[in-house]
């Protein structure tokens, strides 16, 4: 499908060789142990996996062979040294904080990061987020939550490059993430195929996704990989139930940036009304990201507000706006509306024709609880 692959080594129960010996299986040609035992499975030529995990939230206590970080970067540095020698051309993910709930948060990035040097190419950032407290207000705002925990864990990258004297630095790789509350059981009791953590999610799910991803477009300096956690079934915006399939609202945005997403992201300024939350300060109504893609402007916006419709301006510097490209908008009455296999259109998007042009620049309004994707033309 034309998807770039990623692999997790075993670093919790397993060992550098094992590690060493997944690369050599995925990556070498055929006339080495390993390779062979791939083509004996069928598949005579490499996979070629570029992209390698150093094992997965190794600093969390619920994980099988978790470890003190320093323990942790030793298995690291010492699989990285192998799979490298195996492979030169991968590049490497280290275990970074996978919460910032735990008492480890940023101290076992940065001894991690100190230890292995040059073998992390990027750190692994991951989170999860909720409405536990039934709080849409306070849970749209949770977009800048993600932006604060980008920038700390790029703050870490930075300071270990310099500690460190290094040329080179570890970007971000923010490879789990989604929005998990409503249900939690893991426990297949045996089963072939059971319905675990299957998530419903609703509108006000959706905009909270679409915040994640329009912060990760605003720090594409630094977040060079991004991927959600699962996508069919498990915490996912897709569900199966046998031969038929139901789009969840979580997908919508998804798919709304993902084809929009080609470009160069852009710094955006937002001059607009705020409201205060307890866990965020204030936050400005309107969440917003952009791209531009040679005379192509995406322009991404998210009206927190539950109840007021929201004008919106888009100006961009040293460019005249010329035409409507396309647009679409993804929005409801209620924050707790949801898709379901008896009605599985009541949350999707709709075309969006109240964009107006003039004197340079494009307008529109936003309806309360609502995203928007608009490309237009620019010369």
């Amino acid at each position: 499908m034309g998807w770039t692959p990623m692999l997790a080594v075993n670093l919790g129960t397993g060992g550098p060789e094992e590690a060493r010996d997944w690369v050599e299986y995925c990556n070498s040609e055929v006339g080495t142990r390993v390779a062979d035992l791939r083509a004996t499975n069928g598949h005579p030529d490499p996979y070629g996996v570029r992209l390698w995990c150093l094992g997965n939230e190794m600093d969390g206590p619920w994980q099988l062979g978790h470890v003190p970080a320093g323990q942790y970067a030793v298995r690291a540095q010492q699989a990285a040294t192998l799979m490298r020698g195996t492979d030169p051309s991968i590049e490497t993910i280290v275990c970074g904080s996978s919460t910032p709930d735990l008492p480890s948060y940023l101290e076992w990035d940065r001894t991690v990061l100190e230890q292995l040097g040059d073998q992390a190419d990027y750190l692994s950032v991951h989170r999860y987020v909720n409405n536990l407290a039934d709080d849409t207000p306070e849970f749209l705002a949770s977009g800048r939550s993600i932006d604060l925990q980008i920038e700390q864990a790029d703050a870490v990258c930075r300071y270990v490059q310099g500690r460190n004297r290094r040329a080179k630095r570890s970007y971000l790789c923010f490879d789990e993430w989604n929005v998990w509350y409503k249900t939690f059981e893991m426990d297949g009791g045996g089963q072939v195929a059971p319905h675990l953590i299957e998530e419903i999610y609703n509108l006000e799910d959706a905009l909270v996704v679409a915040g994640f991803l329009n912060s990760f477009i605003r720090h594409a300096d630094v977040v060079k990989i991004a991927n959600l956690a699962q996508v069919v079934n498990v915490i996912a915006p897709l569900l199966t139930r046998g031969d038929d399939l139901l789009v969840q609202s979580i997908y919508h945005p998804f798919r709304m940036i993902s084809q929009r997403r080609h470009g160069a992201a852009l710094q955006t300024l937002v001059d607009g009304p705020t409201y205060r939350t307890r866990a965020h300060g204030d936050v400005p109504v309107i969440d917003t990201s952009a791209i531009l893609d040679a005379h192509t402007l995406h322009v991404f916006a998210v009206n927190r507000s539950i109840d007021q419709s929201a004008p919106v301006h888009v100006e961009l510097a040293g460019r005249t706006i010329t035409a409507l490209i396309d647009a679409e908008i993804l929005t409801g009455d209620q924050p707790k509306s949801a898709n379901s296999f008896g009605v599985p259109t009541a949350v999707q998007p709709v075309g969006f024709d109240e964009v107006q042009l003039g004197d340079g620049a494009a307008s529109f309004g936003l309806p309360p609880l609502s995203f928007a994707a608009v490309s237009l033309r620019t010369t």
